[in-house]
């Protein structure tokens, strides 16, 4: 008998499927970046941005559609990271406002919620590029439309619609030369291809591992559909107060909750100034208590037997503790006056970070090339910043879109977005502020001084490839501008000068070099002075920029 529709609970197992199959093959898809930078996350970036959706999905009780849509388009948007990451949640977005307003979906409220979602991506994205993401998107909801027409059946329905995504997926090298250069289909377009084989398994009925998805959300997962309540695996709920007798760092919170980690499960750690709320389900609360003791004094202690009283109770109860702690913190801040302009800048390495504060940067979002920042992380700086006007500097071309949806998501703060796609552009955009000027002028003059600036990276090959018509092997030093790839070579000193050669012209007054973390201070002092007798006529400056993967950062002005 043909299946004609998917209901709520068939769509959840199927939206999870895609989510646990995407995490499954994210290591896969990021080898799939065009630059064999040892960075490549287009994998990584789609899979927390659907996990994020996923534990939102998870977490519902009886779900109708409109409450399942809900979900996951919230839950995408704010775990939204990077520009594969911000596309998918668009295309999730788009979908789920088509299929809320439906019961069950057919072939036909499929058809339309594709095309949703393929509009609602291409308006997201300023300037669309074709063989990628968007372009497999297109064509899986041309074809549901043409199908639409001629079957109810989804169970021919589906599998075609998948066959023809991985035909436009093939063609991907051929609408984007640099794909074919480096012998690799578009990274997004697979990402987005492996959640539908994902759903798909779901909807044939075959066995779903869901591990991924309970790792994400530190909670134990009963699988769609199960509603047996599952074996308790640690028997005291334990709870208390840290009354903390020195500052407890974001270090001490990461440390501690590894710890806790090691001993229990269904964690909640929340530091809000000298107190820090715990919440743990362990076979040992005494384990957890002594630990705590090291950072301060405990208060309202309580240990639970959860064999003998509900379990999702006290996970609310830690819950509501914790609601109420951020709700304090946020009601204290609004009490504050607004300043007119605050600033927040993504960065990585605490010399890149401590530019940013002697600048006056308000906010500094850590993250970067190596863990592109959500649009949720976003979120919670302009919260943080108490200024009408804040200027986001994202310093990373993948990440621009992120901060661009959480501009739109802010409603009652003015929201400027300076397109800064590299720390050094950042760094020029806050040295360009004007104090006197207003917002616009402000806007106007950094983005005409961040496009004065000219900036080289230098990092390592993780794989071979053929791209920007130089052959890199596994292990070659990169030197990589703003447009590819400049130099290649053996040394990271020769290999930088060779791209700073590209880059440095009879207008060139600045040059600044960061030094990231692999690099000794002795040895870039010593780079430092080989560039100032190379270029005699311009000024050199070096700082420490602790940053990770890149030997060196620098721009030209």
């Amino acid at each position: 008998m043909a299946v004609k529709t998917i209901n709520t609970e068939m769509l959840r197992k199927m939206f999870l499927a895609g989510a646990a199959n995407l995490e499954a093959k994210k290591e896969y898809i990021n080898e799939l970046n065009v630059f064999p930078v040892p960075d490549g996350d287009t994998g990584t970036n789609m899979t927390l941005t659907i996990m994020s959706a996923a534990k939102e999905v998870q977490a519902l009780t009886k779900p109708d559609m409109v409450s399942m849509a809900k979900a996951i388009s919230s839950g995408s948007l704010r775990g939204a990271r990077g520009n594969s990451g911000v596309i998918l949640s668009q295309l999730l977005r788009g979908f789920t406002k088509e299929i809320r307003e439906h019961d069950e979906i057919d072939a036909v409220v499929l058809a339309k919620a594709c095309d949703r979602a393929t509009a609602t991506a291409y308006k997201a994205v300023m300037k669309p590029k074709e063989g990628t993401i968007l372009t497999v998107a297109k064509g899986i909801s041309q074809k549901a439309a043409e199908l639409a027409e001629t079957t109810e059946d989804l169970e021919v329905f589906l599998p075609e619609v998948i066959k023809h995504a991985e035909e436009v997926l093939a063609r991907t090298p051929d609408m984007l030369p640099v794909l074919k250069e480096a012998g690799v289909v578009d990274s997004g377009g697979q990402g987005l291809l492996e959640v539908l084989h994902g759903a798909y398994d779901a909807f044939l009925g075959k066995e779903i591992d869901y591990t991924a998805i309970e790792a994400s959300s530190g909670t134990k997962m009963v699988k769609p559909g199960q509603q047996a309540e599952a074996d308790i695996k640690f028997g005291y709920c334990t709870e208390f107060i840290i009354m903390t007798q020195k500052e407890f760092t974001e270090k001490d919170e990461a440390e501690f909750k590894d710890y806790l980690e090691s001993i229990g499960d269904s964690i909640v750690c929340v530091a809000d100034d000298d107190i820090v709320k715990i919440h743990v389900h362990t076979n040992d609360p005494g384990l957890a208590i002594q630990k705590a003791l090291t950072y301060g004094q405990l208060s309202r202690m309580k240990i639970d037997n959860m064999r003998e009283e509900h379990q999702e109770k006290l996970i609310r109860d830690a819950e509501k503790v914790a609601a109420q702690q951020a709700e304090e913190k946020a009601q204290k801040k609004k009490k504050e006056p607004r300043k007119s302009v605050g600033f927040i800048a993504v960065s990585i390495g605490e010399g890149m970070n401590e530019i940013f504060r002697e600048l006056g940067v308000d906010y500094i979002i850590e993250g970067g090339q190596t863990m592109n920042p959500s649009t949720d992380d976003m979120l919670t700086a302009i919260d943080e910043v108490n200024a009408d006007h804040i200027f986001i500097l994202p310093n990373n071309k993948n990440i621009i879109l992120a901060a661009n949806q959480a501009q739109s998501l802010t409603k009652d703060k003015d929201i400027i977005v300076i397109p800064t796609k590299t720390v050094p552009q950042g760094i020029t955009a806050v040295i360009s502020f004007m104090p006197e000027a207003d917002v616009d002028t402000n806007m106007e003059a950094m983005q005409e001084a961040v496009g004065n600036v000219k900036t080289g990276q230098v990092t390592y090959a993780v794989r071979d490839t053929h791209i920007d018509d130089k052959e890199i092997h596994e292990g070659d030093i990169m030197g990589i501008g703003d447009d590819g790839i400049l130099a290649v070579g053996q040394s990271v000193e020769e290999t930088a000068k060779e791209m700073l050669a590209q880059l440095v012209d009879e207008d060139s007054e600045l040059i600044s070099l960061y030094y990231g973390q692999d690099i000794l201070p002795e040895d870039a002092e010593r780079f430092s002075a080989d560039v100032e007798a190379l270029y005699p006529d311009v000024d050199v400056d070096v700082h420490m920029g602790g940053q990770p993967i890149y030997y060196y950062v620098l721009s030209v002005e």
